[in-house]
């Protein structure tokens, strides 16, 4: 019987962080315990934060899109404790201001991203990522400076980043030449 509202209090918990996260996502954060500045994350999807989201630390303008996992501990530990019941691997996880971690990304434990990053789709982040930079790949590595990474996004840009809704849509549509519908 106690395992039975065990399990319905977890599900009323989960709920409720649910409902949180898609109301308001800085109240979410900090009921984890995730380390942050107020309205200075931005997040764009599912993001997984682990079971020590309190060991994490984002600094401000910060852009997280979906799919994104925060790691902070090596569960591969589990099948060495029959020779050693107190191995545990435990790393906090820090990311610093001006940062974008695009789709699917996962940071691994104990990697801090510096200032004024992107961190390209896909990339697992096994070691830290210097500031002024574009990471990507598996395992991430740098291949160009951010100013690198900016020039080029200046140069295939649209310029239609300031519109939204529908007038945006519009513009993409008239640009590709696709029937407005």
């Amino acid at each position: 019987m106690i395992r039975f509202f065990g399990a319905i209090r977890e599900m009323f918990r989960g709920a409720y962080r649910k409902i949180l996260a898609r109301v308001n996502y800085d109240r979410y954060l900090r009921h984890l315990g995730v380390n942050f500045a107020p309205g200075t994350v931005h997040v764009y999807g599912r993001v997984e934060w682990q079971t020590e989201p309190w060991i994490i630390t984002l600094g401000k303008n910060v852009f997280i899109t979906d799919g994104v996992k925060f790691i902070t501990h090596d569960g591969s530990t589990l099948i060495y404790r029959q020779f050693t019941p107190d191995l545990e691997i435990t790393k906090p996880i820090g990311v610093g201001d001006n940062v974008f971690i695009g789709n699917n990304v996962i940071l691994l434990p104990g990697v801090t991203v510096g200032d004024n990053v992107v961190i390209g789709a896909g990339a697992v982040v096994s070691r830290d990522i210097p500031s002024n930079s574009l990471a990507v790949g598996v395992p991430a590595r740098v291949v160009k400076t951010s100013d690198e990474f900016y020039e080029k996004l200046k140069t295939e840009s649209l310029h239609l980043g300031h519109l939204q809704g529908k007038e945006k849509d519009r513009a993409l549509r008239a640009y590709y030449g696709y029937e407005n519908g």
